[in-house]
């Protein structure tokens, strides 16, 4: 009895191996194939036909599967190097998925990338480096750290104007972070901002939580933020803790002239943003 069962099992093996390749016709497979070829095959300049309004690219190399471009810049300022490897299948959804890789002087991240007409979307960025490297991209001369990035999702669409953030969620670390024109140099400390799902709604605005990680400064501020607009206001409290310096005690309580600190020591603060 064992005997019979065994060879009605294997009697069945057959069948379920031929379902499964039934989901892969021939066709679709060839399509892949072909398409696999003729990504190899053209030239990596051929992705700046696809680049939105704004960006600029410089120095291709490689192929459109597996490319590089040398120099790109997004409204006039320098944006770094980028290299991308293609997801061919996304293809065949009309769509354009690659995993990336940005270096920005120092600085670097990783992630995916969907790209359609509409909008570019990005998934599971990680990396960092100097904020030095960032002055391009708006980073004010004089201010020193390190920045690292944990990035879920991020969605930004194609306007007149260049491309606008639509959504995203994760967080950015800054680390030992200085300013040669505030408080003398002083070490700050370390801070995150985190934007949680859903803090950017469909019209651009939205909110971040901005929270220290231990230092000099005890900080705890919210950010609420209209992107069209390029304006935003930090509201929140902030403290100078044992360990600050006397120039950092000296801003705080500059501050506290204005607002009195609450029953805790803290002072609390409204500062307009341009974004």
């Amino acid at each position: 009895m064992p005997t019979s069962r065994s060879r009605k099992s294997g009697a069945e093996s057959p069948g379920a191996g031929s379902a499964g390749v039934a989901r892969w016709p021939a066709w679709a497979l060839g399509a892949l194939v072909a398409l696999a070829i003729l990504l190899i095959a053209l030239p990596a300049s051929l992705f700046g036909a696809l680049l939105p309004p704004g960006a600029v690219a410089r120095d291709f190399s490689g192929s459109v599967w597996h490319g590089s471009v040398g120099r790109l810049s997004v409204n006039g300022r320098e944006a770094g190097a980028l290299e991308w490897r293609v997801h061919p299948a996304a293809l065949l959804r009309l769509t354009l998925s690659a995993d990336l890789h940005w270096v920005q002087g120092a600085f670097e991240a990783r992630g995916t990338a969907a790209l359609d007409r509409q909008a570019l979307s990005l998934g599971q960025v990680t990396g960092g480096g100097p904020l030095e490297s960032l002055q391009s991209l708006g980073i004010p001369p004089g201010w020193h750290g390190t920045a690292s990035l944990h990035i879920d999702h991020l969605r930004a669409v194609f306007a007149a104007r260049g491309p606008q953030l639509q959504s995203a969620d994760g967080q950015i670390q800054v680390d030992r972070l200085s300013g040669a024109t505030f408080a003398g140099g002083a070490d700050l400390g370390g801070f995150t901002l985190s934007l949680p799902a859903g803090a950017i709604d469909a019209d651009g605005k939205g909110s971040a939580n901005l929270t220290d990680i231990g230092g000099p400064v005890a900080l705890q501020a919210q950010i609420q933020f209209s992107l069209p607009e390029r304006r935003g206001i930090a509201s929140g409290t902030v403290a100078a803790r044992p360990d600050a310096s006397q120039s950092l005690r000296a801003e705080i309580d500059q501050l506290a002239r204005f607002r009195p600190r609450d029953p805790r020591g803290r002072v609390p603060f409204d500062l307009e943003l341009s974004l």
